[in-house]
């Protein structure tokens, strides 16, 4: 046996009933040969890490924006964080863990230059809208290897796609919808109290005597919670967000509850928060600057995505365009447009 014909072999054995096996994917956009080595998903995830738009997520805004410290998450740090959380509840859970990873690395391929502020600004601007976890589709399928895409399995695309708010057509996209929230939630906390926004203490009694008191706890508590409960049968659930879902993982009422409690908190206290978020006006008109400039001068956009608005409308590739650019190249960009340059006289 091939060594990923082996490991499709363990994957029936040790995974639960209700894992997705990588040999009963659905398949991808095109067909292709099967890999020797790997099975589908740990090629996807292979293929996501060394895509540019991955590597670019370290230069992408979280939520402070360009921050001056070294310790402050970036966008790909974030990934990576989801990434460990989502890999541990897969694992403790039996389900399958390069699903899950594959999904993680790549949910948030489609962001934004600036963060959740660049995103609005171009769903305020593009006439069908934007929205980061659409864009990681258009990324995966379309705009990575020079217009060819990556040719993600089914199963991979659907937990990117709905990643945010909707839910997966697997569990293991539903692990990585949770540990995103558990992982930017807590280490946006301690971003925070760094960047003196906040301090521990302010977090209500209510919610840390429930979680606990640091990071470290409160992601061992939510993560444990979601595995104690496990795998829960929801067919005869009133929630329409589960409807055709006959399986879901939750955590208990209490743990969910106070999740829930800490997730108001910090929208009330940091995400909203006018010291953190005082210069996203200038970010955001940034973007509307750059989007209205290659909008009417579609000529000086790079070849490939000329190609795009010849396909897709000029609006659609000016997104492209723009939502891949790090923080810096934004910037950069816009000083090289709008910004007279000095005169070096000697």
């Amino acid at each position: 046996m091939l060594p990923r014909e082996q490991y499709e072999s363990f994957e029936k054995q040790m995974l639960c009933e209700h894992a997705c096996l990588s040999s009963q994917s659905r398949g991808r956009l095109r067909d292709e040969d099967k890999c020797g080595l790997r099975t589908d998903f740990q090629r996807d995830r292979d293929r996501i890490l060394h895509c540019n738009a991955f590597r670019r997520l370290i230069h992408k805004t979280q939520v402070f924006l360009s921050p001056a410290g070294d310790h402050y998450r970036t966008r790909l740090t974030h990934t990576l964080e989801v990434s460990q959380i989502a890999r541990t509840i897969a694992r403790s859970l039996r389900l399958n863990e390069d699903l899950t990873e594959a999904i993680a690395v790549g949910h948030d391929l489609g962001h934004t230059p600036f963060g959740h502020a660049g995103e609005r600004m171009l769903n305020q601007l593009c006439p069908d809208g934007f929205h980061h976890y659409e864009q990681s589709m258009r990324v995966v399928d379309i705009l990575e290897k020079d217009g060819e895409g990556l040719n993600l399995t089914y199963e991979v695309r659907d937990g990117i796609l709905k990643h945010t708010n909707q839910i997966a057509e697997t569990l293991e996209g539903y692990v990585v919808r949770y540990a995103d929230v558990i992982a930017y939630i807590n280490h946006d906390i301690e971003d925070a109290v760094r960047g003196e926004i906040i301090c521990e203490e302010d977090i209500p009694d209510s919610i840390t005597n429930v979680l606990g008191h640091s990071k470290s706890a409160r992601i061992t508590t939510l993560v444990t919670s979601l595995v104690e409960n496990g795998i829960v049968y929801c067919g005869d659930s009133e929630d329409e967000t589960l409807k055709g879902h006959k399986y879901t993982i939750k955590m208990s009422d209490e743990i969910d509850n106070a999740y829930k409690a800490l997730h108001r908190f910090m929208f009330d206290s940091v995400y909203t928060n006018p010291k953190c978020k005082s210069e996203e006006s200038k970010a955001q008109d940034m973007i509307a600057y750059l989007y209205d400039y290659y909008v009417n001068h579609l000529e000086k956009l790079p070849a490939m995505y000329m190609n795009l608005a010849y396909h897709y409308g000029i609006d659609r590739a000016v997104c492209d365009y723009i939502s891949g650019m790090t923080d810096s190249f934004a910037i950069q960009t816009f000083k090289e447009l709008f910004i007279p340059m000095s005169w070096n006289i000697y």
